[in-house]
């Protein structure tokens, strides 16, 4: 019974270490700023989107805020202009791997860095600056991330506020949670291939100035 348990213990205690990214116990990601001043960065995943990012942008533009998107590789060719248009408005990029597939945790070694290094040289080639901020999909870590990350010097992200946007709950219910788990140095995860990702934004940044806070962009916290 005792050895049981303890199994059941371990395998929780693993779940846990691999899918919460703030557990830092395979690998220490940057989740949120020790700090007492009212920031908050604003991130995206899962881009870019032919659609909903140049929408995107548009909205960070009228707002003067800057924001960091972690593109996916393999769909970087067909968006050229448009990671030239987030570096050229004064935005970040981060690599999200290539294929962002459901099996990337499960990679070994050697066919992870080959997957992150094709990432990054995409989008080196396309914006001629490094590329070495990190978010792994799905917020997943183990160690093999781990390891992958170390050797090619990456800087993990991660966030402290999940929005959740990807299962399309009410605007109310994303701004109540962004709310209730706002901190001086938070880290906002949304993703800007979503329908109305837009429109959601705008209201994200009503309710964070309504705050306070002031948006700065993620590389000033580091």
């Amino acid at each position: 019974m005792i050895v049981e348990i303890l199994i059941i213990l371990l395998i929780i205690f693993l779940v846990y270490a691999s899918c919460n990214i703030r557990s830092n116990i395979y690998l220490k990601v940057f989740c949120k700023k020790q700090t007492e001043e009212k920031i908050a960065a604003i991130t995206f995943d899962d881009g870019p989107d032919p659609v909903q990012t140049p929408k995107i942008l548009q909205v960070l533009k009228e707002q003067q805020i800057p924001a960091c998107f972690f593109c996916i590789g393999h769909k970087v060719e067909e968006n050229e202009e448009l990671i030239r248009q987030i570096i050229n408005e004064g935005h970040l990029i981060g690599n999200h791997s290539f294929t962002h597939t459901n099996h990337f945790p499960l990679y070994s070694l050697s066919r992870m860095k080959k997957d992150l290094q094709a990432c990054q040289f995409a989008l080196e080639r396309v914006t001629s600056q490094k590329i070495k901020l990190f978010r792994p999909p799905f917020g997943v870590t183990n160690p093999t991330i781990a390891k992958a990350v170390r050797i090619l010097g990456y800087t993990p992200v991660g966030w402290n506020i999940r929005t959740l946007d990807t299962l399309q709950p009410s605007k109310e219910k994303v701004l109540k949670r962004i709310q209730k788990r706002l901190r001086p140095g938070s880290i906002i995860l949304l993703h800007d291939r979503m329908p109305d990702s837009d429109l959601l934004l705008k209201e994200i940044l009503n309710l964070i100035k309504e705050q306070g806070y002031t948006v700065v962009r993620l590389d000033s916290m580091l």
